[in-house]
C-alpha cells in the first residue's frame, strides 16, 4: 500500500510539473513549436498593396488587411516609397523591391502586375497556452488561452526577385467571445519578425 502511495505521489507531482510549466512556459513552448510547424488558417492571392506612413513605420495594407511597421525585430528597418521609375516598392537591407508601377491616387498602391504571383497566408500555433493569472481590471476580463497567429507575404516577380515578409501577433480567447482578433501586440516578441529580400 506504501509503495502505491508513493508511485501515485510521484505521479501527481509530474503532472503539476508538466501543469505548471505549460502555465509559465507556454509561450516559449508555443514559439518553439511554431519553427517547425503551424496551422493554416487562410490564403489568398494579393490583389492590392498599399501604404499609409511617412516612408519608416506605418501600415502596410495588402487586400483589405492592414499591418503594422511600427513594431519591428531589432534587425530590421524597412523603409517604403517610390522609385525612380515611378513604382511602389520596399528597401531593407541596401535591397529594393518593387511591387509595380504606381496607381493613380494620393497613396502609395498598386496591384501586382501580370506574370507576378503574391499571396498572403494566415496561420495560427499548433500549441496554445492558458492564461490563468492573466488580468484586467478595466474591463473585468482576461484571456483564459493565447496563441500566436502569423501573416506571411510572399511575392515572386516574373523576373525571379523574391520578398518575404512575416508578421507575428498574439491572439487571446475569451469564454464569451471565443477567439479575437489576431493582432494584439507584446513587447520584443510580436511584430514585423521576418523580411527577406532576394533580387
Amino acid at each position: 500500500m506504501r509503495k502505491v502511495l508513493i508511485i501515485l505521489a510521484v505521479l501527481i507531482a509530474c503532472i503539476a510539473a508538466m501543469l505548471a510549466a505549460w502555465i509559465f512556459g507556454g509561450r516559449q513552448l508555443s514559439l518553439f513549436i511554431d519553427r517547425f510547424e503551424t496551422i493554416e488558417i487562410d490564403s489568398a492571392k494579393v490583389t492590392l498593396i498599399a501604404y499609409e506612413g511617412s516612408g519608416t513605420g506605418g501600415v502596410l495594407i495588402v487586400n483589405k488587411l492592414e499591418l503594422s511597421l511600427n513594431e519591428t525585430a531589432p534587425n530590421l528597418s524597412p523603409s517604403i516609397g517610390s522609385s525612380k521609375d515611378n513604382q511602389f516598392a520596399l528597401a531593407s537591407g541596401g535591397k529594393v523591391f518593387a511591387f509595380g508601377p504606381l496607381a493613380p491616387g494620393e497613396r502609395l498602391a498598386t496591384a501586382p502586375p501580370v506574370g507576378d504571383d503574391a499571396s498572403l497566408e494566415t496561420r495560427r500555433s499548433i500549441l496554445s497556452w492558458p492564461t490563468p493569472f492573466d488580468f484586467n481590471f478595466m474591463t473585468g476580463q482576461a484571456p483564459l488561452w493565447k496563441r500566436h497567429v502569423y501573416y506571411q507575404l510572399r511575392w515572386r516577380k516574373s523576373s525571379g526577385a523574391t520578398l518575404d515578409i512575416l508578421w507575428r501577433y498574439e491572439q487571446n480567447f475569451y469564454p464569451s467571445q471565443g477567439w479575437g482578433g489576431g493582432f494584439v501586440t507584446r513587447e520584443g516578441s510580436t511584430g514585423l519578425v521576418r523580411l527577406e529580400i532576394k533580387e
